[in-house]
């Protein structure tokens, strides 16, 4: 197993998955005070996630699957008890860790599993409670969301890592919709990143929206 678990120097909200990737700036709200340097961030990153996104397809599913067993192994320890908690998954995309075995044994130990929900652009997301069995529909880029389900702040929320840096820093899709969700938050959550190695980058070159997460758990596709 690769050494799979980087603590980042520094720890706050964090800036998890989203899945309208590749939005104009003005979908996003942000006020940069470097205008010039946050467009070529912005089309470094455009690059870099086109490029990431790639290569995550072109590895073979066995190994993905496998590495995605590793790191939900990974997440218990880090994790613990789970009942009465709430955590916050994902449905995975673009050959993203399937972790959706990990959150059913979530849901067998007691806790409770909630999906984020796209509502509208520059607006927070909403996680809403799922579990095996009940109904799901399609959301942004028909990705499955809860029908129904009750609105809730998880307690622990996992994201899906485009591209990292050692510093904490995630490159997702661009649509900065997790910043939002976290920030208006009552209470902070646990936040891990999850990722393969393939994804690990000198620097994301962050910017003042940036927030690292917590805590990384990284998997080297290649190990058997």
């Amino acid at each position: 197993m690769a050494d799979n678990t980087d603590k980042p120097a520094s720890a706050g909200y964090a800036s998890p998955p989203c899945f309208m990737h590749e939005l104009d700036a003005d979908y996003l709200g942000f006020q940069p005070s470097d205008p010039q340097a946050a467009i070529d961030v912005a089309r470094w990153r455009k690059a870099e996630r086109a490029r990431l996104i790639d290569a995550r397809m072109a590895t073979p599913a066995d190994a993905r699957t496998a590495a995605g067993k590793r790191i939900a192994t990974r997440l218990d320890e880090i994790v613990g008890d789970v009942a009465g908690r709430t955590v916050g998954i994902y449905w995975p995309f673009r050959a993203e860790p399937d972790l959706r075995e990990w959150g059913a044994s979530i849901v067998a130990r007691g806790g409770r599993l909630a999906l984020p929900i796209v509502v509208a652009k520059g607006k927070p997301l909403v996680f809403r409670t799922w579990k095996n069995g009940e109904k799901l529909e399609k959301g942004v880029w028909n990705i499955p969301i809860p029908a129904g389900g009750e609105e809730v702040f998880p307690d622990i929320v996992v994201s899906p890592l485009v591209g990292f840096d050692a510093a904490g820093y995630r490159l997702g899709y661009g649509g900065g919709f997790y910043d939002r969700t976290l920030a208006a938050m009552p209470a902070k959550p646990l936040t891990i990143g999850v990722g393969f190695e393939l994804g690990r980058l000198p620097t994301i070159f962050p910017q003042w929206h940036d927030i690292p997460m917590d805590t990384l758990v990284i998997e080297d596709l290649s190990a058997g």
